[in-house]
């Protein structure tokens, strides 16, 4: 059910031919990491949905351990040996792209990884590379025993 309501999700929200998008190699990975943390959430809270009606809080307390830095670092750690060369170039970028942000309840390196599981994020949505970006979130997960 997860699945079907997700590939909805992403048909709904997906990058139409009328919005120009730059070369995205060109874009900063701070960049890639702002709509990349925004697709991953909204991902995961239709995940969190779609396992049943809850109390608002109980959605909030299960998406929130979802898309915090140090479950993004533990996911993106499982995931480093099936990452193509490309992924893992964008990954790195993010990783030691110089953020303004410091990390509030979270290890700097888990910050840092985080944001580089979010810039690939962000890179895989912009290149409509969804079908991609949800198979490495459903292997992370199963790897951290979520699913």
């Amino acid at each position: 059910m997860a699945e079907n309501l997700i590939n909805d999700l992403l048909k709904t929200i997906e990058i139409k031919e009328n919005v120009e998008i730059k070369d995205i190699n060109t874009y900063s990975p701070l960049t890639l990491a702002y709509i990349g943390d925004a697709i991953y959430e909204l991902i995961i809270r239709t995940m969190v949905i779609s396992k049943g009606d809850r109390q608002v809080g109980k959605l909030h307390k299960e998406s929130s351990e979802l898309v915090k830095a140090s479950t993004q670092a533990e996911i993106s750690k499982s995931l480093k040996d099936i990452l193509t060369e490309e992924e893992e170039r964008v990954f790195k970028r993010g990783r030691n792209a110089k953020s303004f942000t410091t990390a509030k309840n979270a290890s700097m390196s888990d910050y840092r990884t985080a944001t580089g599981f979010e810039a690939l994020m962000g890179y895989l949505y912009l290149s409509h590379q969804s079908d991609r970006m949800l198979e490495l979130i459903n292997t992370g997960l199963k790897n951290i025993n979520y699913v």
